[in-house]
């Protein structure tokens, strides 16, 4: 079975990440991407998507890493969900590395070009309910 394209441009997204190379990583966002910062701060629009990246790379002393997981695309329709794990290493501000592991979200669009967009970037997947507090409980119709 082959690897989902989808892959492969995550794989090269992280990498522009990791070296900082802010540029090449807009040309994989959708000009009306939405890019989950933190819980409770969404920014929206590559320039805004870009000033984000480098103030989290700034924060993290330009030593954030970045790497996938496990990883199951979904299409329909044009567009892809993609849920995987998003494998983190920044340094932890007392001299070590801190390594964490999300259950991340991602939604593509293939572009009438061909190539596939992100539109949604959230890192935090589904944990982003419990950080920004949201009640999930069934409704008792």
């Amino acid at each position: 079975m082959s690897q989902h394209p989808l892959r492969t441009l995550i794989e090269t997204c992280d990498a522009a990440i990791s070296r900082r190379d802010f540029d090449a990583l807009m040309a994989f966002y959708a000009e009306d991407a939405a890019l989950v910062v933190k819980p409770g701060m969404v920014v929206r629009g590559i320039p805004a998507i870009r000033r984000a990246f480098t103030a989290i790379s700034d924060y993290f002393q330009g030593q954030l890493k970045v790497e996938q997981g496990v990883m199951e695309v979904i299409e329909g329709a044009d567009n892809a969900l993609v849920i995987m794990e998003t494998r983190l290493n920044y340094p932890d501000g007392q001299g070590g590395l801190t390594e964490e592991t999300r259950r991340a979200t991602y939604v593509f669009r293939k572009e009438a070009d061909g190539q596939w967009r992100c539109t949604i970037d959230n890192s935090y997947g589904t944990a982003l309910l419990a950080a920004v507090g949201a009640d999930v409980r069934p409704s008792s119709d």
